[in-house]
């Protein structure tokens, strides 16, 4: 037999339920006085609850008001767009424009710049954050506006935003020919410091094969004899990029959503890639 009982200031009120076995159940009889007071101490327990409550979430939400307002106005041009609890306790974590992450008191007069770490467990927490503020879907890629080449099966998938004047693109595309059963999806994406590059672009869309014109002018530098006038979907992939955050190149995707910046051997892009089909 199991009774829910209710203690108040030390008391304990009389029983509110009494279960029995076989799904039986019955209701004590106490006397009048003792069944007013006890709903009245029942009730009296609830507002008390009720109203820590409302004081715990109004604290909650004035100290996320108090660190938007802080932060939005000590960096002009800098919207907050996500505001949490951190692990560290009496520390919010902030995240700025979508990708960018800092750490500060519920006041936000103080403001830390780095990574936080879980030495216990081994673990680069604000890694791991960004991590998952970074990931893309990539099924909602427009993956036909990328020169998309295949290699071997082509069972694994890759996305690649790349300037066909940046030296670590040209180094990655030498890592890339060494991996095989793949599909690379590339976005031309010509960055503003090199000048020629979105002439180049639009060469090389507009060639009649994408994937050959692409690999030709890495291996010898010769763009497609062609006007370049054809419709290429440039502006739109600088546009993506834009609003994905990524503001250098090589920047890959992979099948799982996960998004590494920059150049990558051959070796780890091989794991990678395997690795991101299992778990997608």
């Amino acid at each position: 037999m199991r009774t829910l009982a209710l203690t108040i200031h030390g008391r304990q009120a009389a029983p509110a339920l009494e279960s029995r076995g076989a799904g039986q159940e019955r209701f004590p009889c106490p006397q009048p006085l003792s069944r007013l007071r006890a709903r009245e101490a029942s009730r009296a327990a609830v507002a008390a609850f009720t109203a820590w409550l409302v004081l715990f979430a109004s604290t909650a939400l004035a100290g996320e008001a108090d660190v938007r307002q802080s932060i939005e106005s000590h960096f002009p041009g800098t919207k907050v767009t996500e505001i949490a609890r951190s692990p560290l306790p009496g520390m919010y974590e902030v995240v700025l424009d979508g990708s960018q992450m800092v750490y500060t008191d519920d006041k936000a007069r103080y403001v830390l710049v780095g990574e936080l770490l879980d030495l216990k467990m081994e673990r680069n927490l604000t890694r791991e954050r960004k991590d998952k503020l970074n990931e893309v879907k990539f099924d909602s890629l427009p993956l036909s506006h990328a020169i998309k080449t295949v290699k071997g099966n082509g069972a694994r998938r890759l996305v690649v935003f790349s300037d066909l004047d940046c030296p670590y693109c040209r180094k990655l595309e030498g890592e890339l020919a060494k991996v095989d059963n793949v599909t690379i999806y590339t976005f031309l994406y010509p960055l503003p410091m090199h000048g020629d590059a979105p002439r180049k672009s639009r060469l090389i869309w507009c060639s009649k094969d994408r994937a050959a014109a692409w690999k030709d002018y890495f291996s010898s530098g010769k763009v497609p004899a062609n006007k370049g006038d054809c419709e290429t979907p440039i502006e739109e992939n600088l546009a993506l990029g834009a609003k994905l955050h990524i503001d250098g190149t090589p920047a890959l995707v992979f099948a799982n959503g996960k998004r590494v910046p920059g150049y990558m051997e051959a070796g780890r892009l091989d794991a990678m890639l395997t690795a991101s089909e299992k778990i997608r």
